[in-house]
């Protein structure tokens, strides 16, 4: 079943994308949720004719990423964290946690945006951010125990 994305899914596509899926997970999820519709004919030129007048406009949305990009790379992050013995966590740091230190940066990114392997440990990290589907950033962060 080929269907065409009205929004970004998870391991599937971004928004526009024409992509085909197995017909239950088409007619059954991504159609009654609202994240796609069926990839018709008139469906098709009528995006072929918004890709194309969104072209320059998202040149410019690019170049804004790119921006914020250069600003989180330029970033220092610390996530301060309860230590139990050694370098262990009391629980651990994960995306949530990456956006809400971003936060007080003052870049408001998305929390679903940012990947990060869950971190149980003190020291050193990368996250990857998604700033847009041709744009994502390597950010480097620290866990660091927490003044009591």
């Amino acid at each position: 079943m080929e269907l065409i994305l009205k929004q970004d899914v998870e391991n599937l596509g971004f928004k526009d994308d024409v992509v085909t899926v197995k017909n239950g997970y088409g007619r059954n999820f991504l159609i009654p949720q609202g994240q796609a519709i069926l990839a018709t004919v008139s469906a098709k030129k009528v995006l072929a004719e918004n890709l194309k007048q969104r072209a320059f406009k998202e040149k410019k949305i690019v170049d804004d990423a790119n921006k914020i990009a250069e600003a989180i790379k330029a970033l220092e992050v610390k996530i301060p964290a309860k230590v139990g013995t050694g370098d262990k966590l009391f629980g651990s740091v994960n995306n949530i946690d990456l956006a809400a230190a971003l936060e007080k940066e003052g870049q408001a990114i998305d929390k679903k945006f940012i990947t990060v392997t869950t971190v149980k440990r003190l020291g050193k990290y990368t996250a990857v951010v998604r700033l847009h589907r041709e744009v994502s950033v390597d950010l480097e962060f620290e866990v660091v125990a927490q003044a009591s």
